[in-house]
């Protein structure tokens, strides 16, 4: 919520400081829309996960464009993971270095139950995936861009 962009950001740069603990599952969502309760069902999941059970790791595009099993980060270290939005094309760094890059096609359709997990516009969310996924974030920022 508030006055920057109304809320609703296109294109944008979204950069947090992130420390998880082991078998911790978070993640940072863009795109989406202020819910009361559950998983956000618009925008779209930049996973953080280095140790937890799902084998999508940090950067991952969640269920677009995953990076499995193995995480660009580590547990009780903190991390920077940055995603940059112009149009249709995202880019995700983890400590300054590309890990994953998705142009979402002008016709797409998902198919798996999130047809509304896509980019668009929106708003931000931070998950906290379960009571025993302990994450810490801290410096969350975003820019918008023109």
């Amino acid at each position: 919520d508030g006055p920057v962009e109304n809320h609703n950001f296109k294109d944008f740069e979204y950069e947090c400081e992130v420390m998880t603990k082991p078998k911790a599952n978070s993640g940072m969502y863009f795109h989406t829309k202020y819910q009361p309760k559950s998983w956000p069902t618009n925008g779209v999941e930049v996973q953080v996960n280095q140790t937890h059970g799902d084998p999508k790791k940090t950067g991952s595009l969640y269920n677009i464009k995953n990076i499995m099993d193995k995480s660009p980060a580590k547990d009780d270290e903190w991390f920077t993971q940055n995603i940059t939005v112009k149009g249709n094309h995202v880019t995700v760094k983890v400590n300054g270095k590309v890990v994953n890059e998705w142009t979402q096609p002008e016709d797409y359709k998902r198919e798996d139950g999130w047809e509304t997990a896509k980019i668009g516009s929106g708003t931000f969310a931070l998950q906290g995936h379960d009571p025993d996924s302990e994450t810490h974030y801290r410096s969350v920022k975003v820019k918008p861009l023109k």
